[in-house]
């Protein structure tokens, strides 16, 4: 068995379901954790992802530069590795992450993809409510769509952990930090019509969805493929023709808010973003629909 498949298995679940990579992308970051984790392994014989540190990292760095690989291919290794790291210390596998410090080589950034007002609507329209798994999954889509929460802060999202009555729900989020996050009537209105409705006919007693917010149809807690299977089958149901994962709503919600007028420092603080850097991306977004507004509409664009 190769070194900490577990981890590695879990990881690329998590790409693929969560982030929705593409196949090719996938791919792509499965050889290169491939190839890093048996140099962890094999050439400096480490067999235990917690004693990872900095330095391990940039000896494996230095050997992918010796065989001058391409600035795109490095930058998206270095990407792999620390996406990785910091997914194992969420996941509870190691107390730190030693690849935080390693910077990317400069590129230009893609921009994330993004619904507009109208596929979202559309989406949110399909579930079927007159059923209890329809009124479970409306307030699941609305949900994502309604906070830009993560799909792991949301399978995660306890009961005592909504406060509608002041308008906000708490979520855990990277690094077990707390924030608070509004959330509008239309997503609360789902959410109690399904906890009324829906989840006492789930519900089984037992320790682990005791106090889960969503629960799959088996009483257990919802898993982040169910989510994604959840977004991919709605989508479906309503044509649309991109491709639709549970993480585009988180960029969807940060995009609305900005085309809309909203404060960068506010979208900051909802999506958890620890540097204002990283919500910036969506200011591109931004810019991007206002140019394209601008060509499509003044006479001499």
């Amino acid at each position: 068995m190769q070194p900490f498949q577990r981890e590695f298995q879990l990881y690329l679940q998590f790409l693929r379901l969560e982030k929705g990579l593409a196949d090719n992308s996938l791919a792509a970051y499965e050889n290169d954790l491939n190839r890093y984790l048996r140099f962890l392994s094999e050439t400096l014989k480490i067999d235990d992802l917690g004693a990872v540190a900095l330095r391990h990292i940039e000896m494996y760095l230095e050997e992918l530069i010796a065989t001058e690989l391409a600035v795109t291919t490095i930058a998206r290794n270095i990407s792999s590795i620390r996406s990785f790291h910091e997914f194992i210390v969420v996941e509870g596998y190691s107390l730190a992450n030693p690849a935080e410090l390693v910077e990317l080589p400069k590129l230009s950034k893609k921009l994330p993809d993004v619904l507009n007002t109208e596929e979202v609507r559309r989406i949110l329209d399909t579930p079927d409510i007159s059923n209890p798994a329809g009124m479970r999954d409306v307030a699941i889509l609305e949900s994502l769509y309604g906070t830009g929460m993560r799909v792991s802060e949301l399978v995660n999202l306890q009961l005592d952990q909504l406060y509608f009555q002041i308008g906000f729900i708490k979520v855990i989020g990277k690094g077990s930090k707390e924030r608070l996050i509004p959330i509008g009537e239309i997503a609360q209105n789902t959410i109690k019509k399904y906890l009324q409705k829906a989840r006492p006919l789930f519900f089984v007693n037992n320790e682990k969805s005791m106090n889960r917010v969503f629960l799959n149809q088996r009483g257990g807690p919802i898993s982040r493929m169910s989510i994604w299977n959840i977004v991919n089958q709605a989508a479906k149901d309503a044509g649309i023709t991109k491709k639709v994962y549970p993480h585009i709503f988180r960029h969807s919600f940060a995009t609305h808010l900005l085309e809309g007028g909203a404060d960068l420092r506010a979208v900051q603080e909802m999506l958890g973003h620890v540097s204002i850097l990283t919500t910036e991306i969506y200011t591109h977004v931004d810019r991007s629909y206002l140019h394209k507004i601008h060509k499509k509409y003044h006479p001499r664009a």
